[in-house]
């Protein structure tokens, strides 16, 4: 079964030198061009940005992007700024006139300002962007986020063969409507590099690393993309990509 479908473009390294594995700095606008061309062609629809992602939403503004469905995020607004405003300079970079999904960067900074997610639903009632939700990075952040009865229509999470904290989070969000976006697929590149050469940091999955390199070899990275991709409750894989090549 192919599951092109279920893939998503990361596009942070289109805006920034990005990832503990990326050694050769923030991705040109040719190659980006290249990826949004190979992706359009491969069933691939949905392209993950933010406007704390650096030059990216520039970047993809430049492009056409009305061949994809645009999700991107937003930072705690500043004391005398709102998220119309923040939401309105990113249509401007990306030019277009909506989104497919726009998400709280911080999760946390919808229960301290509460007329945030007000605004956001204001916005989805305007038909500007189709589905809101948040970025999470804790599991905590989600069951502070359910007790103030703020409900998502869409959720992005970390969620690889390493961290399955979300799991039970990700089928609960799932049973309710909400479309899930994983990302970390990767772990930024961490399952690519040599175990040899990481620090003490990462010793208690250096065997585990070894183990799954020999494995799967080659074919490593469509292991893991497919252990996310193959999960019935889980819409969209978001893949960091450097260069062209990665994604073929």
């Amino acid at each position: 079964m192919l599951l092109n479908h279920k893939i998503g473009l990361g596009s942070v390294q289109f805006g920034l030198n990005y990832g503990i594995s990326n050694k050769k700095g923030q991705t040109t606008y040719d190659e980006v061009k290249e990826i949004l061309n190979f992706a359009c062609s491969n069933n691939i629809q949905i392209i993950d940005t933010a406007s704390a992602y650096g030059e990216s939403e520039e970047i993809l503004g430049l492009l056409d992007t009305s061949r994809f469905k645009i999700v991107s995020k937003f930072l705690p607004p500043a004391e005398n700024e709102t998220v119309h405003f923040q939401f309105n300079e990113s249509l401007k970079k990306l030019r277009t006139t909506k989104l497919y999904g726009y998400l709280a960067h911080r999760p946390l900074n919808l229960i301290e300002k509460n007329s945030i997610w007000n605004d956001l639903i204001k916005l989805q009632e305007q038909g500007k962007v189709q589905k809101i939700g948040f970025s999470l990075s804790d599991p905590e952040e989600y069951f502070i986020l359910k007790k103030a009865n703020i409900n998502p229509d869409l959720v992005q999470v970390p969620f690889n063969y390493f961290d399955n904290r979300f799991l039970n989070i990700i089928i609960e969000l799932k049973e309710k409507g909400c479309e899930i976006h994983t990302r970390s697929t990767f772990l930024q590149g961490l399952f690519f590099m040599d175990p040899f050469e990481l620090g003490d940091h990462f010793e208690a999955i250096k065997s585990e690393l070894i183990d799954l390199k020999a494995k799967y070899k080659s074919q490593l990275q469509g292991a893991l993309i497919k252990y996310a991709a193959n999960n019935a409750y889980i819409d969209k894989v978001i893949l960091g990509i450097e260069n062209l090549a990665q994604l073929k």
